[in-house]
């Protein structure tokens, strides 16, 4: 679980999170909003990258700020997987395995996305939807407890988008929380157990899918999101 309460994050005069109060129980939570929301930044505000100004961030009951530790509980897949260009596939997995001082058995998690054919080329010659896979292996390896995974499917091509979903529902039913991004809402549809939108800093909505359709009037995320945006004042992007 993950509990924010007065998360307050500014950049010289542009406050960019404003009192956030949210919670992020087991299951898999859709953050959305538009862009410049504050999705990211509060993210990087669970992971220890971003420090807040005002608030306090608990993961699995532990405080982040103080506290780089409680990064073991997290596995992190960023918008944009970035990693040493000269490094091979192999190399890459196994640095980070010895950054967080675990080691995990990797042949299953290359075959699961289909990686064999990788495994000693150097990250600089991937494809993006390549680098996207490297991602989720380096994400979803450490079985951690907490996953925040910021528009994990783009690039990937449709049997890996297949199996990734299949995946988050597994871990789902294990139990873990998930806190997952995506500016195609469509996607989270037959992901999201809870949903929680953001807008210019402030949480507007937080609850379950179906309590959003009930409060929209609306058939599905796409339309019920779109709404919330035009409701409060902000442009569809």
């Amino acid at each position: 679980m993950v509990e924010v309460k007065g998360l307050v994050k500014r950049y010289g005069s542009l406050t960019v999170l404003r009192g956030v109060d949210v919670t992020f129980p087991p299951g898999v939570t859709a953050l959305v909003g538009p862009n410049a929301s504050g999705k990211t930044t509060l993210l990087k505000s669970i992971l220890g990258l971003v420090i807040p100004q005002e608030g306090s961030i608990h993961v699995m009951g532990e405080p982040v700020t103080g506290h780089p530790e409680i990064r073991r509980h997290v596995g992190y897949m960023p918008q944009m997987v970035q990693f040493p260009e000269n490094l091979t596939l192999k190399e890459i997995l196994e640095w980070v395995q010895d950054l967080r001082n675990v080691r995990v058995d990797l042949e299953p998690w290359v075959s699961w996305v289909g990686l064999e054919e990788f495994v000693d080329k150097p990250f600089g010659y991937l494809s993006g939807g390549t680098r996207q896979k490297v991602g989720m292996v380096a994400a979803l390896m450490f079985d951690t407890p907490v996953l925040i995974l910021d528009e994990p499917t783009a690039g990937l091509d449709p049997l890996s988008n297949t199996r990734f979903k299949e995946k988050i529902r597994e871990e789902r039913d294990r139990g873990k929380t998930i806190i997952l991004t995506s500016h195609i809402l469509s996607e989270l549809e037959g992901l999201a157990d809870r949903v929680v939108f953001l807008l210019e800093g402030k949480i507007i909505f937080e609850g379950s899918r179906e309590a959003l359709l009930d409060h929209t009037g609306k058939p599905d995320m796409e339309q019920a999101i779109a709404y919330l945006m035009q409701e409060n004042g902000s442009e569809v992007r």
